[in-house]
Order: C-alpha cells, then sequence, then structure tokens
C-alpha cells in the first residue's frame, strides 16, 4: 500500500468510525441519567452500611449482622467476578431483590430485607445494577454464616417465605396522594424502615398488626414511627421529619447509634421532595397500641429527680427543656416516654455522639446555662 492510498484508508476508517461508532466490549449499556438513579437508589437503601466491613473496602461485604438466630455476614456486592456480583446478569440481580434468591437460585436469609425490596420496579432495579457495576471491583472471601443448627440448612427458607413473604412491586393507593405514595414506596420499599421499626415474631418475621411500632435490637430501641403523641411522631412537623432526616437533628431529638448511620449514610444524600414524602407518609401511620408505663413509686422519683439536677440539667436545663439543636429537650422526648428504655439507659451510661455544632450554637447554649454545675464548667465552654 502506497503512502497515498494508506493516508486515503486511514481517512475513510475516521469517517466510518465517526458515523458507526464500535462501543468496547466492556462498556456498560446503561446511560448515564440510569447510573445516577442508581446511585440515589443505592443511597436511599442504605447499601454501603451492611454491604461495609472495612471504610476502604466499601460494598465488599464481610460485615457480621447480628440476629437472634446467629451471626450472618453480609455479601460482596461489588463487580468483582469471583466473590461479588461481577458475572450475575440483570435478571439475576432482579430475582435477588424481588424474590430473594441468590445467583444458584438457592434462598437468601430475610436479614438480607427482600421482603422490602420487592416493591421496587424493576426499572429502578436495574438502575440499582448499573451502578453498582460501575464500582471498583474488590476481592474480599467472606466467612460463612454462623447461624444455629438446623438454620444454617436454606431450604427451611422456603417455610419462612411461605409464613411471612409476598412478592410483588409497590401498588400505588389511589387514594391517596402523588406524594403520600412517594413517601410509602421509600419507606417500605429503599427503606426498610420497618426491619429496625417493627416488633418481631419469635421467627423474625415483623408483626403487621403492630407496624412502626418499635424494636429492640443490638442494644438500642428503634423508636415508634407511628403519629403517637406520646412516644412517636405526634409531636413532630412534617419539616421536623426532614430536619432530623437531612441533619441528624432537630429541635426534638439527635440521631445517636445506628439512625446516625443511617442518616450520615442516606437519609442525608436524599432529595428534600423524597424527605418530605416520607415525612407526610410517617405522619399518616395510626398509632394502634399506646401502653401506659406503670407509675414509679415517690422514692424513685426523688431520687431520680436528685440525680438529674446534679448531673444532667446543666445542659437539658432544670425542667428538661434542653437548648434547641444543641441538647435536645427531655421533657415530653418520645425516647424518655418509650415503654421500652434501653436507648435511654445506654445513653446514660454511655454517653452519645452527634455532629459537631457550630461555635454559635454553642456559645447560646453556655449562654442558657442555669444551676451551681454549668455546662460552663465542661470542657466545650
Amino acid at each position: 500500500m502506497t503512502p497515498a492510498q494508506r493516508q486515503i484508508f486511514i481517512t475513510l476508517a475516521g469517517i466510518y468510525l465517526a458515523l458507526f461508532p464500535v462501543a468496547p466490549a466492556n462498556a456498560s449499556d446503561a446511560s448515564i441519567t440510569e447510573i445516577q438513579r442508581g446511585r440515589y437508589l443505592t443511597d436511599a437503601s442504605d447499601c454501603i452500611a451492611c454491604h461495609t466491613a472495612s471504610k476502604d473496602k466499601p460494598f465488599a461485604g464481610g460485615r457480621p449482622i447480628e440476629t437472634p438466630f446467629g451471626v450472618i455476614y453480609s455479601p460482596n456486592i461489588t463487580p468483582d467476578r469471583k466473590t461479588g456480583i461481577g458475572d450475575w446478569s440483570g435478571e439475576e440481580f432482579y430475582r435477588a431483590l424481588h424474590l430473594g434468591r441468590r445467583k444458584d437460585g438457592s434462598r437468601l436469609y430475610p436479614a438480607f430485607p427482600y421482603v422490602n425490596f420487592t416493591k421496587f420496579t424493576r426499572e429502578d432495579v436495574q438502575a440499582i445494577h448499573a451502578y453498582l457495576r460501575t464500582l471498583e471491583p474488590i476481592h474480599n472471601e467472606r466467612k460463612e454464616n454462623d447461624l444455629y443448627w438446623p438454620l444454617n440448612y436454606r431450604f427451611l427458607l422456603r417455610f419462612w417465605n411461605w409464613l411471612f413473604f409476598e412478592p410483588g412491586a409497590f401498588v400505588a393507593n389511589p387514594d391517596k396522594s402523588p406524594e403520600w405514595n412517594r413517601g410509602a414506596y421509600l419507606v417500605e420499599g429503599a427503606g426498610h424502615c420497618g426491619s429496625c421499626h417493627t416488633p418481631k415474631n419469635y421467627l423474625g418475621a415483623d408483626i403487621a398488626s403492630r407496624k412502626f411500632e418499635g424494636f429492640r435490637l443490638q442494644d438500642w430501641f428503634a423508636p415508634k414511627l407511628t403519629n403517637a403523641a406520646k412516644d412517636g411522631l405526634g409531636g413532630w412537623s412534617v419539616e421536623d421529619v426532614v430536619e432530623y432526616l437531612k441533619t441528624g437533628r432537630n429541635k426534638h431529638s439527635g440521631a445517636t447509634g445506628l439512625m446516625a448511620e443511617v442518616i450520615v449514610n442516606s437519609t442525608s444524600k436524599m432529595l428534600e421532595p423524597d424527605l418530605r414524602a416520607i415525612a407526610v407518609y410517617l405522619k399518616d401511620q395510626p398509632d394502634n397500641q399506646n401502653v401506659a408505663a406503670p407509675a414509679p413509686e415517690p422514692a424513685v422519683m426523688r431520687a431520680g429527680e436528685a440525680i438529674y439536677q446534679d448531673s444532667c440539667s446543666a445542659c437539658h436545663q432544670s425542667e428538661g427543656q434542653g437548648v434547641s439543636h444543641m441538647f435536645p429537650p427531655l421533657a415530653k422526648n418520645a425516647a424518655v416516654q418509650a415503654t421500652d428504655p434501653t436507648t435511654l439507659i445506654r445513653l446514660v451510661l454511655e454517653g452519645a455522639q452527634t455532629r459537631r455544632q457550630r461555635p454559635s450554637l454553642l456559645r447560646r447554649a453556655c449562654r442558657h446555662s442555669t444551676g451551681s454545675s454549668t455546662i460552663a464548667k465542661s470542657r466545650q465552654c
């Protein structure tokens, strides 16, 4: 081929490739928009929390999940082909979320919330899969689950699913607003809020008649998400719920423990319209059970008052009114008034760490301090 012929060939090849571009063999069919939506839904589902054991290996699995039936180690959901989901097809991934099945068809344990994720639309599952395929593949062999016999036999899940699992995508309620239905889709599906906030039966399934009425897990009590006035969201406005989910605190409370992790990894990254939709849906949840706690003995009340005034009032004020957005009020606080005191006891014994506040808020708290044991004596002031 002469130099002139070579130049003509190169020119014609360039024109052909410009008109009919050839994608590389490993190119994803997913659009940028779909991948972005998948990332958003992955954040909304808080996938990174359970599927990350080490910060330098995000989504690579191996985190121990303690259950009443033993320990389950989360799987690797990076696109590693040997230890992750790199060789999973879109249909296999959809089957995992929609039906609770592994690649080989065996059943997943319901520690993976397929009971909730089944409500995802196929398009949203496809978007999540598209996003996960863009992650860095990380080779990470996980430990075998350490479950009590005979629960280590997966075929037993056939009976669990028969009793407690009904697959099916979310169906909108025509009697409710689009905002309410969007909130229901996020709370019941992606957010799988009931996994922590709904009481469980002895087989670990949600008690449907007590949805969102609070549940104790991992030495925390996930409080009511119903609109209960005393120990639920009855005293919170929609704006209060949005602020809490976005920032981790509001004038009523500050997030600690497991919920702080959810906010950092998930809800703080969500769009405000979606947070409002969640709030609208939760505020519409009725309180089906309101059990009054027994009245304490007068001697116990006097002792508790003395301890509170000496050790707590400096920050939370003598009448328990707190300092807005700094120290939560304890008077009429839902966590304080919950029938299960687990979280309250844990916070008293171990303390709590919430997000660091701006110096202006700290100075305001110092100005509001009263009593002989003042906040001004603390290292913060």
